[in-house]
């Protein structure tokens, strides 16, 4: 049995329709063929395989077959000043005699037509979605057309072979394009240890009860009696409580000082928290000490002027009526800042790095072609027409040069 390539390949290069290293070092290592030593029958070959790697791989060769059309969608830019200026009889004005004159200045761009071979790709879903830049790769778009994550005209699409008309919106769950074209959230070796060591331990259960996986019992928690030591679960909960103790102070009106404390304080709880098998009551304890030491200095600032000793009144820097506008200026400012950045906050719940950033190579395929009208606050997009060819342009996006294009068109055209 023939064994399957690879997808991304290091020995025979394919670029293919995702955003990734590997396909932006395909793009940069494009040649033109060998004309010389091979065939046209093998230069057709080659550039069929090549173009098919990147244009509709998902798509099998006999459905593509069908799908392959010898009429190209095209249009002619027409001058209107010059049409109102003529009627057209100067076309043929002096033809056999020499009379007739070409500008050659003003010479139209080539049309290139066979860079179109593959526009009814363009038509697909899962396609459509991708030039989006709703999914990192054509096979994540389909993955989103199956688990009924993307809407056409208002209604859930689960075929990514979807042909689009003129005027179709499709749109796609705004937390799953985050996931696509964010970065991968990173593993920490303390995690891929756990991961390690819970594997491990399912291997073990699993060979105990005769290769079958044992039912796990739901989790209760445990309360520890009186005299006895915590178990780690529950200082793993109580460090977590703290934790979000700790956030609630920093969500207060704190000074800059105290603001910093509170931060460094939580980052020792953090790594504490990351360490909670191997956590000692001891330890805990002294958390729970410098806690309560940290929120005993803040009360003793936020007192009022009544409860302080005569030697803390200070005089106000400010009158009552400048405070208060004050205070109502740094609440508008906060709400403003807290409504742009709520969406972009750290919340390690997410499938994917908080706060939010692009993956890495994305800006080398970040673009949108004609055809689409997209949306990115709310992930949809509208498509507008099919792609068509013009004067030095092809709307049809492809890596590949034009003569490659016109040997992949040779290939199919001989084959209808």
């Amino acid at each position: 049995m023939r064994k399957k390539p690879r997808f991304h390949s290091l020995k025979q290069l394919r670029v293919r329709q995702d955003m990734s290293k590997w396909s932006l070092y395909s793009i940069s290592q494009l040649k033109p063929q060998n004309t010389t030593s091979r065939t046209f029958f093998q230069q057709k070959w080659t550039a069929k395989a090549t173009t098919r790697a990147y244009h509709g791989e998902q798509i099998r060769e006999k459905k593509w077959a069908r799908l392959f059309k010898r009429s190209i969608p095209a249009v002619v830019p027409m001058d209107h000043k010059y049409l109102a200026r003529h009627d057209g009889s100067e076309q043929a004005r002096g033809r056999g005699a020499g009379a007739d004159s070409r500008d050659i200045t003003r010479a139209p761009a080539p049309t290139p037509y066979m860079q179109m071979t593959y526009y009814p790709t363009e038509r697909r879903l899962d396609t459509a979605i991708f030039r989006a830049l709703f999914a990192s790769s054509v096979r994540q778009a389909r993955q989103f057309c199956v688990h009924g994550l993307v809407k056409v005209n208002g209604k859930k699409m689960p075929y990514p072979g979807y042909m689009l008309n003129p005027g179709d919106m499709f749109q796609v769950e705004p937390s799953s394009v985050m996931f696509a074209t964010g970065a991968p959230k990173e593993r920490s070796s303390t995690a891929r240890r756990i991961a390690k060591e819970r594997a491990a331990a399912r291997a073990e259960a699993r060979e105990a009860a005769g290769g079958q996986t044992p039912r796990q019992p739901k989790e209760t928690p445990i309360v520890p009696a009186k005299g006895e030591e915590p178990t780690p679960t529950e200082l793993k909960n109580h460090l977590q409580t703290m934790m979000a103790d700790v956030d609630a102070v920093l969500l207060e009106e704190v000074g800059a000082k105290d603001k910093q404390k509170f931060r460094a304080f939580r980052q020792t709880v953090k790594r504490a928290i990351g360490l909670w098998r191997s956590a000692s009551p001891e330890s805990i304890s002294t958390l729970d000490a410098q806690f309560d030491f940290l929120k005993t200095q803040l009360a003793g600032k936020t007192l009022p002027s009544t409860a302080r000793t005569p030697d803390a009144i200070e005089e106000p820097l400010f009158t009552a009526e400048d405070t208060a506008k004050l205070r109502q200026a740094f609440d508008k400012l906060r709400l403003e800042t807290e409504a742009t950045s709520a969406w972009n906050s750290r919340n390690s719940s997410k499938p994917y790095a908080t706060p939010w950033r692009p993956r890495d190579y994305m800006s080398a395929f970040a673009f949108i072609p004609r055809y689409l009208e997209v949306n990115q606050n709310i992930c949809a997009a509208v498509y507008l027409r099919h792609p068509v060819a013009r004067p030095g342009l092809a709307e049809v996006p492809t890596p590949f040069h034009i003569e490659t294009g016109q040997l992949a068109f040779n290939w199919y055209l001989r084959r209808r």
